[in-house]
């Protein structure tokens, strides 16, 4: 039973991910810089006012809060173990097609918070809901486009922000911490499970401004320790950062030849695994960011697009790409080494230090990202049912944590990428329809974009 619902799911996530979704997807991520008129220029400026704390308008949480919860859910488990999968499949090459989808991907991930602030609507409690569900419905008069979407974040939510996470963590205590035997296994993750379970629970049933709280002090203390950490483990392997860095652009334009024990990768294969995993780990197009960006206290939708852009430049542009430089430098990827395994070797060459690092960086990522994606999937539960789901929602991913934790690891990730493709694919249609729209409020508000604002 379980074997053949394992091949349904990849089954489905193959279907998925395939040509026209990667030609969707990226082909959005260069139409929308194009539009915003290379939106990622304004960078720095964006960086500037992500930092705020100001209130500048109706909202439930600060900019900075925003962007913290934001972070939160897109530097995950994908930024680790995502990253080596990515390159365990696809080669080295993976990483520069995963680095450019970051890239490009920060003129999606501004169009979608533009949507999602100009579209969105007040509660009756008075808090702020919004997100491409109400930008298909307002914007469009797609209402049923709407609710589709929202379907595919309830259920793609407890895929890649909750048990793709949880499973990540339990996989990695496995392998590389307390290496049980069959028999205590199933003990220790049940254990693990339940306690991310607990942890997750004395958060989330306090709602966004108690994630957004949580999220603000603990985000920028586990970013900045992991790239530190990368920074060190990089330095250990510098002799080997050059060919890693040609191993990368050769292997994104040409492929990856069969090298000891690996594999061997195809061109399309890097290109599929770096864009799959790239919208695994930043999001963008993905529709979730901006349902938290809609809650954001700002005056006007370019300036909170403005900071949710830097989200993509944080997650994709800088941790991704220091992972990605840590495992090809390491050269473990040419032993066709398992994700977790492949990761874990490549930390492993800087003694005590590295699994440290490795340890408290997955941990911190996977924790914060089960906060933050709660939230997007409780805000789909509340559009299609009312407020009434909410907390129904709140208690089924707590459990759906323990779920995650003592599910067979191939069949969670197959799931997430499934579900990830499912949910992208109205956000897309709703981006490209409405990005006239976006250009408008670009052209309307310009001051912010260049400070005079």
């Amino acid at each position: 039973m379980i074997d053949s619902l394992s091949k349904a799911i990849s089954d489905l996530s193959s279907a998925v991910w395939g040509l026209p979704l990667i030609a969707l997807l990226f082909g959005t991520h260069l139409f929308l810089t194009v539009r915003t008129g290379f939106i990622q220029r304004f960078l720095p400026q964006a960086i500037r006012i992500s930092f705020s704390r100001e209130k500048e308008g109706a909202g439930d949480v600060s900019q900075f809060g925003a962007l913290m919860t934001a972070l939160a859910a897109t530097i995950g488990t994908g930024n680790i173990i995502g990253v080596a999968g990515a390159i365990s499949a696809g080669g080295p090459g993976a990483v520069l097609w995963m680095w450019l989808t970051g890239v490009f991907g920060i003129a999606t991930k501004y169009s979608e918070a533009v949507l999602a602030v100009k579209y969105r609507v007040q509660m009756p409690d008075g808090s702020f809901a919004g997100g491409p569900m109400y930008a298909l419905e307002r914007g469009l008069n797609m209402k049923w486009l709407g609710m589709i979407f929202a379907s595919f974040t309830c259920i793609a939510a407890f895929g890649i922000g909750n048990m793709a996470q949880a499973n990540s963590v339990v996989e990695m205590l496995r392998d590389e911490i307390i290496k049980p035997d069959k028999d205590s296994e199933t003990i220790m993750r049940w254990v693990a499970g339940s306690v991310m379970a607990l942890l997750t629970a004395a958060v989330i049933l306090g709602g966004v401004k108690s994630i957004a709280k949580v999220c603000e002090f603990f985000v920028p203390i586990m970013a900045v320790f992991y790239v530190a950490g990368c920074v060190f483990v990089l330095a250990k392997n510098f002799g080997g950062l050059p060919q890693a860095l040609v191993d990368i652009w050769n292997g994104a334009w040409n492929g990856t030849a069969a090298v000891g024990g690996f594999t061997g990768a195809v061109l399309s294969k890097a290109v599929q695994q770096g864009i799959a995993r790239g919208l695994f780990s930043n999001e963008s197009g993905l529709g979730s960011a901006p349902i938290v960006a809609a809650a954001a206290q700002t005056r006007n939708p370019v300036r909170q697009a403005l900071v949710s852009s830097t989200g993509t430049f944080w997650d994709t542009v800088v941790v991704c790409l220091m992972t990605g430089l840590v495992i090809v430098s390491s050269g473990h990827w040419k032993e066709g080494l398992p994700k977790s395994q492949l990761t874990a070797a490549a930390f492993g060459d800087l003694h005590t230090i590295g699994p440290i690092i490795l340890l408290f960086g997955l941990i911190t990522f996977v924790f914060s990202t089960i906060l933050g994606w709660s939230y997007y999937g409780e805000k789909a539960a509340e559009y299609l049912f009312g407020h009434k789901a909410v907390m129904p929602y709140r208690i089924a991913w707590v459990v759906m944590v323990l779920v995650g934790s003592v599910w067979p690891a191939k069949m969670v990730w197959d799931f997430s990428d499934a579900a990830n493709g499912l949910m992208a694919i109205p956000n897309l249609i709703c981006l490209i329809c409405l990005s006239g729209v976006v250009a408008d409020e670009t052209k309307a508000h310009s001051n912010d974009l260049t400070g005079k604002g």
